[in-house]
């Protein structure tokens, strides 16, 4: 049976067992969230020995020679030396610039970084780890080219360890981030003169809302259409219509949540050239590409990030 070395300690497992299961038996508390390599919350870092990588493609090179894994997508097939991810030693420390609420539900969380900047891109999300060692990941909804802080969109409709914490932030608090991470959702300047339909619901706007002002600054020419899909008004009705006053090529629609389903089974393909963006919960992402698949739009031309409900910490 290999054995494991994390943490001052050393124990076996048995032979293909699941790296993050085999941490997190032995009570070392690895964040995890998806499962499926896409939120990079259960990085590890291999000192010694190499695991069995199912998702090898799901991180850069860089980070791979560095000796950084996803545990989740590791299988223990020889002994391991392994350390967890340290926010306090690896993260990059911000400070809460500002924070305000949005229709008394989200908290729009605005970070410094103290100490350098963080290269990133729009539509990009983070692992956000807090001042008990909670993490979460979100998406950025700010773009680097005009915001000077990094913008999140923290739905605390429901109780959360992490969302419960926010809610006693102040101005001056610190955070820590991990490394930027690239999902199915970005903007290519080849899109230029394709139409675009943004499909979000609830928070999942965050990222659509970097990604619209990105394609806008790119000068897109074909139209946006975002359909945004939330209980009420939308969170950001007075940003987002201030966007569309000065940009005639795009349109905004809400749709009540109690009409989401009638408004995707009307929902129609503008051209064969149209890239669909989705972002919201499991869910809402499924029923949005499934319908743009009925549609027309070969799988390459629809995108999507599906929200993670689940909250972990240390």
């Amino acid at each position: 049976m290999p054995e494991i070395t994390c943490g001052g300690r050393t124990w076996h497992v048995a032979n293909g067992s699941n790296l993050l299961d085999a941490l997190n038996d032995a009570g070392l508390n690895v964040p995890f969230s998806c499962r499926a390599g896409s939120c990079h919350a259960c990085l590890v870092r291999c000192l010694r020995g190499e695991p069995l990588d199912a998702r090898a493609q799901a991180l850069d090179l860089t980070r791979r020679l560095e000796g950084w894994r996803l545990a989740c997508q590791c299988s223990v097939a020889e002994n391991l030396d392994v350390s967890v991810f340290d926010p306090a030693r690896e993260g990059l420390p911000v400070r809460v610039d500002w924070l305000d609420w949005l229709d008394h539900q989200v908290l729009r969380l605005r970070l410094v970084p103290s100490a350098r900047p963080l290269r990133y891109q729009a539509g990009q999300h983070v692992l956000l780890w807090n001042s008990l060692g909670v993490a979460r990941p979100y998406s950025l909804a700010s773009v680097p080219w005009e915001d000077r802080w990094l913008e999140f969109h923290l739905d605390c409709r429901h109780s959360g360890a992490f969302c419960d914490a926010a809610r006693t932030l102040t101005i001056g608090d610190t955070l820590r981030l991990g490394q930027p991470h690239t999902g199915a959702l970005r903007y290519e300047p080849e899109w230029q003169m394709r139409p675009l339909l943004l499909l979000a619901a609830g928070t999942g706007l965050a990222p659509l809302w970097g990604l619209m002002r990105e394609a806008l600054h790119r000068e897109h020419q074909g139209p946006i259409r975002l359909l945004h899909f939330c209980r009420g008004a939308s969170y950001l009705q007075g940003p987002l219509e201030a966007l569309a006053e000065a940009n005639s090529n795009l349109s905004i629609e809400y749709v009540d949540w109690r009409h989401g389903s009638s408004c995707l089974q009307s929902l129609r393909a503008t051209s064969r050239q149209e890239v669909a963006l989705i972002c919201g919960g499991s869910g809402f992402v499924e029923d949005c590409a499934r319908r743009m698949f009925l549609a027309g739009l070969p799988r390459g031309q629809v995108l999507s990030d599906a929200f993670l409900t689940r909250q972990f910490g240390t």
